[in-house]
């Protein structure tokens, strides 16, 4: 089997992840390099990697370029990807900057496989909210088409990056040392800012925006659902609308999803679609996945099936997965995986 030289640009939590990704599937690597702003060393898994500085980096011999990216940020994609397609690479980017360039396939594999070889050396991986959503749905738009999909998440603080993360637990620290030895409702007060990244206080609370603001008061994040789903479906025709809210958890993902079929179904339909449908554990009767129990696992987790009792063909599901793993670094490593024998 032919060996391909990889290199992971970004050492976050998803860059993090890919490495891990990597090792866990076995995949046939000679090399791994691994780049960032600066040069250093890093420990995953137990496994020391020396960190290039990207700047002035030669990128040759290089076979897969992953780069993690950073949601809500111009990525690094964007000044180094076309130098890694240069030098024959083929660029797997998880940032948002290709996401919707025409010339760039935007993949999840099990909706989507096919969109991989029509690449030009730049494949996009979905918004992490995006990619379990489109795995969930997947196999009832094969069989049923949709009509309309109406989304509310609830998204982990990791989503936002390792400083995110931080942010919760410095929180969730001060205001317990605040109120320790106190017999009653804790007290709110004002808490240190210096290492916060939201624009409130996430410990102990939700915050119904991620993103900026766009178009009929839309976030960022929001509209990323809708056009992106529209187009790894390659179907403007479906109604979408979104809620995204940060929750104080550090990782996976959670989301209920409300959906309209195209033709005439029944609830035992899509359970057996659901049952059968690629990278999907469908929760039977009355239990579901909890966002704590699907850390560090590389399914999506769907239960919580139930009919609209007003509207026919319309049905609520409750969706979770890891979003550092298949809502990042291992839909990624999924598409590359695909790639050796076309490179």
């Amino acid at each position: 089997m032919r060996k391909y030289n990889v290199a992971v640009i970004g050492v976050g939590a998803v860059g993090k992840e890919m490495l891990r990704c990597l090792h866990q599937r076995a995949f046939p690597f000679k090399e791994i390099r691994v780049f960032a702003r600066s040069q250093r060393d890093i420990t995953v898994e137990g496994i020391v990697y020396r960190v290039e500085a990207i700047e002035n980096a030669q990128f040759d011999n290089i076979d897969i370029a992953l780069f993690a990216g950073t949601e809500g940020e111009k990525g690094a994609s964007l000044t180094y990807a076309h130098k890694f397609v240069d030098k024959g690479a083929v660029v797997i980017d998880n940032g948002a900057d290709f996401r919707l360039d025409p010339k760039v396939p935007l993949v999840v594999p099990e909706a989507n496989r096919e969109k991989i070889f029509n690449h030009q050396g730049i494949i996009a991986n979905p918004n992490c909210t995006t990619i379990q959503a489109v795995v969930a749905l997947a196999g009832i738009y094969k069989e049923l088409g949709l009509k309309k999909i109406i989304l509310t998440s609830f998204q982990a603080t990791s989503g936002a990056g390792r400083k995110a993360m931080e942010t919760l637990w410095e929180e969730t620290k001060e205001i317990v040392k605040i109120n320790e030895g106190i017999n009653e409702l804790p007290q709110r007060k004002k808490l240190d800012k210096s290492y916060q990244v939201f624009p409130c206080q996430i410990a102990f609370n939700v915050i119904p925006q991620i993103g900026s603001f766009e178009q009929e008061g839309y976030t960022t994040e929001e509209w990323k659902v809708v056009r992106e789903t529209h187009k790894i479906l390659d179907d403007n025709s479906i109604k979408i609308s979104a809620t995204c809210v940060r929750v104080p958890v550090f990782t996976s993902h959670s989301e209920a999803i409300y959906f309209e079929t195209e033709k005439d179904t029944d609830g035992e339909e899509i359970r057996e679609i659901l049952k059968n449908s690629k990278g999907v554990k469908f929760f039977e009767d009355n239990t579901y996945p909890l966002p704590l129990d699907v850390e560090g696992t590389d399914l999506v987790y769907v239960g919580r099936l139930r009919k609209d009792i007003y509207h026919k063909n319309s049905f609520w599901i409750w969706v979770v997965a890891d979003n550092l793993r298949k809502g990042a670094a291992l839909n990624a490593i999924q598409i590359a995986e695909e790639l050796p024998p076309f490179l």
